[in-house]
């Protein structure tokens, strides 16, 4: 059983992954809406919480943890990996590719204010980046759009052009998406970065680490299943997520 976890639904774009990947395994899924959004919160906060869902997890029995957020992973990965016994797999920063590959020498990742702070971003950023220009930008609003389930429409396309017109105007051709709620925006941000820009979603690669991790190399014909839990009272944008 492999625990999933995330300050709200943005966890399920891994969650989607790991399920494709995996699709034989047996998930539970953790949303702490009630303390969403995680970018501005403390981290000693984010720690706290961080081990309250840990041992959730435990009690249910799950084998692997898959930390799907980026301010929790940046926060708290740590301490989990120093205090538990049990594998964690977080988000990495998705720079490294996009800078490797970007043939304009800029690259723009949106992600929340907890991420760019992480020592794991920064210590990528600094071996990598070299002569590429990285433009960071905060999405303000983007978690919590997605957390009311608002994925498409004016207001969500006036939020990410806030966030990437400075990136586009400065000549980037990667895009990283470095808060796991984003990629739910990613038809958004695609239709309006243009085809000749890339969008990097990390969601694919944690996949396949946790699948490494478990030492998996053949599926099953067993159908696993997917236990849906919060910390708020209303999964109903958790449960419609899912579904997609």
């Amino acid at each position: 059983m492999i625990g999933v976890y995330d300050s709200g639904v943005g966890g399920l774009s891994v969650w989607r992954e790991l399920v494709r990947l995996m699709p034989d395994e047996d998930y539970v899924y953790f949303s702490d809406a009630a303390y969403c959004p995680y970018g501005p919160k403390d981290p000693a906060f984010i720690v706290d919480r961080a081990c309250a869902v840990t041992d959730f997890f435990l009690e249910k029995g799950c084998e692997l943890i898959v930390v799907a957020c980026n301010t929790a992973t940046a926060a708290a990965i740590s301490h989990l990996r120093e205090h538990y016994t049990i594998p964690f797999v977080g988000m990495e920063p998705a720079i490294k590719p996009a800078i490797l590959n970007s043939h304009s020498g800029v690259v723009g990742v949106l992600a929340t204010a907890g991420t760019f702070k992480g020592e794991l971003y920064l210590s990528t950023l600094a071996r990598f980046s070299g002569d590429v220009k990285v433009i960071e930008r905060v999405g303000e609003g983007l978690v919590e759009t997605v957390e009311k389930g608002i994925l498409d429409g004016p207001e969500v396309e006036a939020l990410i052009r806030r966030c990437i017109d400075p990136m586009l105007e400065a000549g980037a051709d990667h895009i990283v998406l470095g808060c796991t709620h984003y990629p739910f925006l990613q038809p958004v941000i695609e239709r309006l970065a243009g085809p000749a820009v890339t969008v990097v979603n990390p969601a694919p690669a944690v996949a396949r680490q946790a699948k490494r991790l478990l030492g998996k190399k053949e599926t099953s014909q067993k159908k696993g299943s997917t236990e849906f839990n919060s910390s708020s009272k209303d999964i109903s944008i958790l449960l419609q997520l899912a579904s997609l």
